[in-house]
């Protein structure tokens, strides 16, 4: 979702640094970067390890989707080619999911911003829903299940390489998105820089 469908991360780092603020710690955005697409759980409970804070995970994560419905209502839009790439998946006759490390709450914040909802998928696979996060790849196996589709049938539209990581330990072939990190670090089989320009080839497997 985060990467591909929207880009939030500017805004959900934000809000983390809005609630590491309010222990009176001063962290950077960049601090973040290397537990993009971990799940939150990872995404500030790494960046508070750097910092030697301790957290109280779900408070603290609650708060910090408190400030980013705040920062995201009315700002949030569909990444270039997202609402065609899901028409032009349909009309092939292929199945969707929504396979994000994010909590259920900001998964719904985000559809609902873009125009979306559970409805679209055939399955909607979160955070919330797995014990292990990516680059473990529970989470797409998990929706290839609820999908009723081998592993090797599916093709991941992931932009940060945890989650290319994820793909490839699930037997899947994947399409890099470079929002976040470039073709070099994603190491997928097919790259765009969206889902606009994804390449016929991959979809056409």
């Amino acid at each position: 979702m985060d990467g591909v469908l929207i880009d939030s991360e500017p805004f959900i780092r934000e809000a983390a640094v809005r609630m590491f603020a309010e222990k009176g710690l001063t962290v950077h955005p960049d601090d973040f970067l290397p537990f993009t697409g971990a799940g939150e759980n990872r995404f500030i409970g790494g960046v508070a390890e750097k910092y030697g804070v301790a957290l109280d995970i779900e408070r603290d994560k609650a708060r910090t989707y408190q400030f980013y419905g705040e920062l995201v209502r009315g700002r949030l839009e569909a990444l270039p080619g997202v609402h065609e790439f899901i028409a032009k998946a349909r009309s092939k006759g292929l199945k969707l999911a929504v396979a994000s490390a994010a909590d259920r709450v900001k998964v719904d914040i985000n559809l609902d911003e873009i125009g979306l909802s559970e409805d679209d998928f055939d399955a909607v696979i979160t955070g919330s829903d797995v014990t292990r996060k990516k680059p473990d790849p529970e989470i797409f196996l998990t929706a290839a299940a609820k999908m009723g589709v081998e592993p090797d049938e599916c093709l991941v539209c992931e932009d940060a390489p945890n989650g290319i990581e994820a793909a490839r330990a699930a037997g899947m072939r994947c399409l890099g998105i470079t929002t976040t990190f470039s073709a070099d670090e994603l190491q997928a089989d097919w790259h765009a820089p969206n889902l606009a320009h994804a390449p016929d080839e991959a979809l056409a497997w």
